[in-house]
This record gives structure tokens, C-alpha cells and sequence, in this order.
């Protein structure tokens, strides 16, 4: 059988997905690793739902396998997950933009690496954001978009975290679609994560802080 579980789920290849991951948890595999493959494959699944190759049922139907891979492999991981000793995050998509699978892969990855994740959803506005880092205290926020409003929305939210007095408290960090270094410096986000893996990365280091 192939061992490559991000094309496996990619292609939303269920059984031969879940057959994959079973084999690397039966040879001891990084729990982590696994669902770093699968978050590859999701990603895959987001470019050709973008492109028009995928629909709403197969999004739909590729999160369903995520979610048995994770019921698979959360048993294995070490490190108190229930603790969620990873500090907080909050993870919203900008207001004016509905796209969804980028955030959720970076819920899920937060989530399994320990995070205590407050995922706001879609098209959330400015003030709601702003008043649930003022609930939280959460020292990192993450803001999704998939259009190139987005970045227009990510701005004035950032703004208003400024505003409020909070920019100095939060390092704020921006993902989905084209985000470059310049979408980042004209945002005033701290940096960017080019996928879910960097955006644990970057919150573990700041955390760490």
C-alpha cells in the first residue's frame, strides 16, 4: 500500500487514508507527523475546492476523514492535550470573507498541539474580535482570509486592536491566500504562516516568550 497519507486524503481516498495511518501508528510513527500529513492533504483539498475541481460534499466528506484520523491518532499523543498547557489563541476569518478550510486546519493543528483555541468562524466582525481579546487575554490572535479583501479587513482589524490599546499585548499573526512579507508590513501583522504547521510554530514561539 502507499504510505502517502496526504494524497491518500487529498484524493478523500477514505479507507485507504485511514488504512495509511493505522500502519504508521502500528510502527510507532510521530503522532504529530501524522497529522502534519494530514494537514498537507487538506490543504490539497482547499486548492482544488478554490480551483473548482472540489464542491461543498467533498469538503465536507474530507473532513469527516480528518476527523477519524484525529479520533486514530489523539490517543497516542503525549503531553495532557485536556491541559491545553499551550497558552491561548484566538482564530478568526476577517470580516467580508467566508473561507473556512485554512482556518480549521490551523484550529486543528493548534488544537492537537495543545492550544486552547477560541475559533470565532467566518466573516467576524471587527469589534467582535477586539472584544473577545479584551474577554480572553489571549496573547496571540491568528486572522484568515482567502480574498484579497481581506487584507483591507485584517488592517482596520489590527487597527482597532491598536486602538483599543491592546497591539502591544497580542502578536498577531495572518494567513490565506497571496499573504506576502508586503500584505504583512501593510496589515501591521507581526508575520505570517504559510501553512497550518508554521502558524503552531509561530505561536509556540511567541508563547514561549
Amino acid at each position: 500500500m502507499a504510505k502517502d497519507l496526504a494524497k491518500a486524503l487529498g484524493d478523500l481516498k477514505e479507507d485507504e487514508a485511514i488504512a495509511i495511518t493505522q500502519e504508521k501508528l502500528d510502527a510507532n510513527a510521530d503522532p504529530m507527523g501524522i497529522l502534519a500529513e494530514a494537514s498537507k492533504g487538506m490543504e490539497t483539498v482547499g486548492t482544488r475546492f478554490s480551483k473548482g475541481e472540489y464542491f461543498i460534499p467533498d469538503l465536507v466528506y474530507s473532513g469527516e476523514i480528518l476527523k477519524r484520523i484525529n479520533e486514530m491518532v489523539r490517543p497516542k499523543l503525549s503531553g495532557g492535550l485536556a491541559a491545553k498547557t499551550g497558552g491561548k489563541v484566538i482564530i478568526a476569518t476577517v470580516a467580508g470573507d467566508i473561507h473556512d478550510i485554512g482556518k480549521d486546519i490551523v484550529v486543528f493543528m493548534l488544537d492537537v498541539a495543545g492550544f486552547q483555541v477560541y475559533d470565532m468562524g467566518v466573516d467576524v466582525p471587527i469589534q467582535k474580535i477586539v472584544n473577545k481579546l479584551k474577554e480572553t487575554g489571549a496573547p496571540v490572535i491568528g486572522l484568515s482570509g482567502f480574498l484579497t479583501l481581506a487584507y483591507d479587513a485584517m488592517k482596520f482589524t489590527i487597527d482597532a486592536i491598536k486602538a483599543a490599546g491592546l497591539r502591544d499585548k497580542v502578536k498577531i499573526m495572518i494567513g490565506g491566500g497571496q499573504i506576502t512579507p508586503e500584505i504583512v508590513k501593510y496589515t501591521g501583522a507581526d508575520a505570517y504562516g504559510k501553512d497550518a504547521i508554521e502558524g503552531v510554530t509561530l505561536a509556540k514561539k511567541w508563547l514561549a516568550k
